[in-house]
């Protein structure tokens, strides 16, 4: 399960930033999880609760939003979200392998005192 690693990693760098800005509780850790990031919400949770023990974050809680898919057609210039898993541009029918968001994984902010 490689989102106890990833979490593991959230929530040091969320511990770590709290710190640098004088909390002494973190609140609530909000993510942006691409569509086709391969990182599976759930899992995150069950790290979260796991890992967030004994840390300024024990007792947060954790928000998921997803981000959505958008690909480039290099051959009419437009960005698109595609509505399957072909990623076919709406505009002219060409199937793209450029994509630009989705696969990502941020920490969007935090609530902290």
């Amino acid at each position: 399960m490689h989102e106890f690693g990833l979490m593991q990693e959230v929530v040091r760098m969320a511990v770590e930033k709290a710190e640098e800005a004088g909390a002494t509780r973190i609140h609530c850790i909000r993510l942006r999880i691409g569509r086709i990031s391969g990182v599976v919400p759930e899992a995150m949770r069950f790290a979260h609760e796991v890992l967030i023990e004994d840390t300024l974050a024990a007792g947060s809680t954790l928000e998921i939003e997803e981000g959505p898919v958008r690909c480039w057609c290099a051959q009419c210039k437009a960005t698109f979200k595609p509505e399957k898993t072909v990623f076919r541009c709406p505009v002219c029918g060409t199937i793209s392998s450029d994509v630009r968001d989705g696969r990502e994984m941020q920490i969007v902010n935090m609530e902290i005192s």
